[in-house]
C-alpha cells in the first residue's frame, strides 16, 4: 500500500543523517520569506539561505516557508543558516513522518498531515514547522500551495495576525491544515451516501472495489489525523514556554477540530464497514431470488415434462395415438399442468 508506505534510511544509518530516499525525486525548492510587524510587510520570493539567516535576528516577526522537496546540500545549507536540529532536518527529509511535536533547545518542532484528494485518490502531505522566537519556518512536501489563504490574510492585514507573534502564525497554519481535513471529509461522505444508493439498488462488483477504496482512504486519514490530537495536547500543556497563553486559547479550539474530524472518520469507517455486510446481503439476495425464480420455472415445467414424457414413450399399447384428438388432448393437458401451477405461485406471492 504505497499511500501507507514512510520514508526511511536504511537500517544502521547513523541519526542526523540526510539522504533523499530514492523514492522521492528532489524537485527545487521555492522558498518565500515574510517579514512583517503591525505596520510593514516585507516579503521576498526565491530568497537563499544567507538572507534567511540574515532575518533570523530581526525584532519584528520572519516567516520562512519552503515548498517541494529540496536535494540534501541546499537542505543542509537551510540548516546550517538557521540552527535547526540535525534529528529534525533527518524528519524533514524523510517525509511520510507520524505527526508530532518535539522540543529541541529552544526551538519546537512540529509534525504535522495535511489532508489531499487527487485523482479520486486520498493521500497526506508532511508539513514541519520550527518556532524559534520570533522566527516561524515551515516546509511542505506537496505541489499544491495550501498557505496562500494565510499570506492573503498577511497582505491584506486581515484579523490580528499582524501585530501577535510567531506563535499565532503558528496557529494559522496549524488551522488550515487541519481543516483541510472537512473538505477531505465532506467529498468521502458524498461519495458513501451515493454508493449506499447504489448497493441497495443493485450490487456490483464495481461498487466492492469502490467500497474497498473508499476503506483504504479512511485508513490512510486515520493513520495520519488520529496523531495530530496528541501534536494539539502537546502545544496546549504548561511546559510549552514558546507558546503564550493568548495563542493556547485558539489552540484549544483547534483540538476541536480534530476530535470533530476524527468524530467523522470513526463514523464514516463504521458506515464503510456496514455497507460490506449491507453488499454481501444484496449479493446474498440476489443469488437467492435469482435461484427461486429458477425454481418456479422448473416446478412450472416438470409436469408438461412428465406428460411429453408419458406420450413419448415407443410402446406398441397406447391407445390415445389411435385416437383423432389425442395430440390436440396431450397439448391441453400441458398447457393445464403449466397454467395450475403458475396460477397457484401467483396467488401465493411466490413470483
Amino acid at each position: 500500500m504505497a499511500t501507507l508506505m514512510k520514508r526511511y534510511h536504511p537500517p544502521g544509518t547513523p541519526p542526523g543523517t540526510l539522504t533523499r530516499p530514492e523514492r522521492t525525486k528532489p524537485t527545487p525548492p521555492r522558498i518565500v520569506l515574510f517579514d512583517y510587524d503591525a505596520h510593514r510587510l516585507d516579503e521576498l520570493e526565491d530568497a537563499t539561505p544567507a538572507q534567511c539567516a540574515e532575518a533570523r535576528g530581526r525584532p519584528s516577526t520572519t516567516w520562512i516557508h519552503v515548498s517541494g522537496h529540496p536535494e540534501v546540500e541546499r537542505l543542509r545549507e537551510l540548516g546550517a543558516a538557521l540552527g535547526l536540529h540535525p534529528l529534525a532536518l533527518e524528519d524533514v527529509s524523510n517525509t511520510g513522518q507520524r505527526p508530532k511535536c518535539e522540543r529541541f533547545d529552544s526551538q519546537l518542532f512540529v509534525i504535522v498531515s495535511l489532508p489531499v484528494t487527487a485523482s479520486g485518490t486520498i493521500r497526506t502531505e508532511q508539513v514541519s514547522l520550527f518556532l524559534i522566537d520570533n522566527l516561524l519556518i515551515s516546509f511542505h512536501d506537496g505541489t499544491s500551495d495550501a498557505f496562500e489563504p494565510v499570506r492573503k490574510r498577511l497582505r491584506d492585514s486581515i484579523g490580528n495576525l499582524r501585530t501577535r507573534k510567531s506563535d499565532a502564525l503558528l496557529y494559522a497554519l496549524l488551522d488550515l491544515v487541519i481543516d483541510h481535513g472537512f473538505p477531505v471529509l465532506e467529498q468521502l461522505g458524498e461519495k458513501i451516501e451515493a454508493l449506499e444508493s447504489e448497493i441497495l439498488h443493485s450490487a456490483t462488483r464495481g461498487n466492492l472495489n469502490t467500497l474497498h477504496r473508499l476503506k483504504r482512504g479512511l485508513l490512510t486519514l486515520r493513520r495520519m489525523l488520529w496523531p495530530q490530537r496528541e501534536v494539539l495536547n502537546s502545544l496546549l500543556s504548561e511546559q510549552q514556554t514558546l507558546i503564550s497563553a493568548p495563542t493556547k486559547i485558539y489552540l484549544r479550539d483547534c483540538y476541536d477540530h480534530t476530535i470533530q474530524i476524527m468524530d467523522l472518520l470513526e463514523t464514516y469507517r463504521d458506515m464503510t464497514s456496514s455497507m460490506l455486510d449491507v453488499y454481501l446481503s444484496s449479493v446474498s439476495n440476489r443469488l437467492n431470488e435469482t435461484m427461486r425464480v429458477l425454481t418456479v420455472i422448473s416446478t412450472i415445467f416438470l409436469p408438461v415434462t412428465a406428460i411429453a414424457g408419458i406420450y413419448g414413450m415407443n410402446f406398441a399399447w397406447q391407445p390415445e395415438l389411435k385416437w383423432d384428438y389425442g395430440y390436440f388432448f396431450a397439448l391441453g393437458l400441458m398447457v393445464v399442468s403449466a397454467v395450475l401451477p403458475y396460477w397457484y405461485f401467483k396467488r401465493r406471492g411466490w413470483l
